[in-house]
């Protein structure tokens, strides 16, 4: 194994080409990493492609080493664009073999892990060891077989060979912890989710019925399909960072919630949804809208039991002035225990438990009314229950998946879930949402996924009496857009 990389160059695709240029260079110190702008980006001043920072905010445009924010050990706009826990295995098991298994990620230092990982990464960014080269680390597209081959081979610790290695490879720099890679499939972009040797359930399937019910409840959320290979599932997710043009592929920037956030992975349990309602209607383009809509997707992670919406899986495309809010994407309900649940960002204050009475009471960081944020519940609540049945048959349940896809009711949990509230409406025509379900804690003490969107018809008296809004409006006044 060769020595630590000490520098590597940035190399970025500035908006509408489909080649890169040279941004500037990251040098590794004492363990940080800083960034210095190249000289001939800065002097990238013609009107038809100029330069734009990586992001503002963090690395302006300006010569000279740029300082580090906060607690932070590299620029969270790079590390944006570094692989994550799947990524690292992979290429752990490239350098180790064997023993990649066993080793611990940071046996390698953050530049090895950008220089070593795949050019087709998320967002407008690569990293080379070259100032004036560019070599993109771009294998050619392995098929799902030969990807899932190569990602039974990294769950077990075995080396792979050469032709799965380069399979795999192509991935490693996506983030997240589950089994990926990346693919092209006619003229089309796709991230390619596998199940896991652990998992107790279809993953992959639950990942699809949820982010199916998110689009069909109205929210942006990227496209997916199921498909097989070798006799299993794989879930596709098309690319919405990539736009194809006639002479090649386009690269559209991105940057986490983390990043704008300005917070590391040690602090990240500070990221909320409030802050990010702040930074939207300042920074944003469209802010109404784009607070409207997350909102819903607020309210759609805690309909459907996904507690795994931290600051990383929230992004915004970056064009070198404005943010825009991306599609949605990761939503997958999350397997738990216990009597409470919370997500991974807090929604209001120090309050991150999953309830709706929660997301009630921060509507006014979104700037909607109490009224019009039940709007928006109703709306997720009834495309869940009308389309459940439907999206089910699309994902080609199983009666194993169906299981831990849907609640099975007991005495301790059925006058609190969410599910007996849509049934009880369904069927008995009860009380409008608004007086009935601000009080309703939607998580049972049940280690199934998707507990909440369960819609089983349920025979007991309304356990649901009215409750006034006025009882959680909240009396800050609305903040207006400045």
């Amino acid at each position: 194994m060769t020595s630590e990389p000490r520098e590597a160059f940035v190399w970025i695709w500035l908006p509408g080409e489909t080649q890169p240029v040279v941004a500037g260079k990251l040098d590794a110190d004492n363990g940080t990493i800083h960034f210095n702008y190249g000289k001939s980006y800065l002097d990238r001043t013609d009107a038809k492609n100029p330069a734009i920072a990586i992001y503002a905010p963090e690395l302006p445009l300006r010569a000279g080493i740029l300082p580090l924010q906060g607690d932070l050990g590299i620029p969270n706009c790079i590390r944006d664009a570094a692989p994550d826990a799947w990524g690292r295995r992979v290429i752990l098991n490239r350098q180790f073999g064997l023993k990649g298994r066993d080793v611990d990620t940071a046996r390698l230092d953050e530049l090895t892990y950008l220089l070593e990982s795949g050019s087709d990464r998320i967002g407008a960014l690569d990293f080379q060891r070259s100032a004036t080269e560019f070599i993109p680390r771009t294998p050619n597209n392995a098929s799902l077989e030969e990807l899932l081959a190569s990602v039974e081979r990294v769950e077990q610790g075995v080396p792979l060979t050469a032709e799965l290695d380069q399979a795999l490879f192509h991935g490693s720099s996506i983030g997240g912890a589950r089994p990926k890679a990346l693919i092209e499939e006619r003229g089309n972009k796709y991230i390619a989710k596998f199940s896991s040797g652990n998992d107790l359930y279809s993953v992959v399937k639950a990942e699809y019925v949820a982010m199916r019910l998110a689009a069909l409840a109205g929210l942006e959320v990227a496209a997916v399909k199921l498909v097989k290979a070798a006799g299993k599932d794989v879930l596709l997710i098309e690319r919405f960072d990539r736009i194809a043009l006639d002479f090649g592929w386009a690269r559209k920037a991105m940057v986490s919630a983390l990043t704008l956030f300005g917070l590391s992975e040690m602090t990240a349990r500070y990221a909320s949804y409030e802050e990010l309602a702040e930074i939207i209607r300042h920074r944003f383009t469209d802010p109404r809208d784009t607070l409207k809509e997350l909102y819903g997707r607020l309210v759609f992670n805690v309909l459907c039991g996904n507690t795994d919406d931290h600051a990383r899986n929230h992004a915004a495309f970056w064009n070198g002035k404005e943010l825009t809010l991306t599609p949605a994407y990761d939503i997958c309900p999350q397997s738990r225990s216990g009597n409470e649940a919370t997500q991974a960002m807090l929604i209001t204050g120090e309050n991150r438990f999953s309830q709706l009475k929660t997301c009630l009471a921060t509507a006014h960081h979104f700037l909607l009314s109490q009224q019009a944020a039940v709007d928006v519940i109703e709306r997720i609540e009834t495309a869940i229950r009308d389309h459940w049945a439907e999206v089910c048959e699309e994902a080609e349940l199983s009666p194993v998946d169906k299981f831990y896809l849907t609640l099975r009711p007991s005495k301790t949990n059925r006058d609190t879930s969410v599910a007996d509230i849509l049934t009880f409406r369904a069927n008995k025509k009860a009380a409008p949402l608004s007086s009935t379900v601000s009080t309703a804690s939607i998580f049972p003490p049940n280690p199934n996924p998707f507990q909440t969107l369960n819609l089983l018809k349920f025979t007991h008296p309304n356990p649901f009496p009215p409750v006034t809004q006025e009882k959680y409006q909240q009396k800050t006044s609305p903040v207006n857009l400045t």
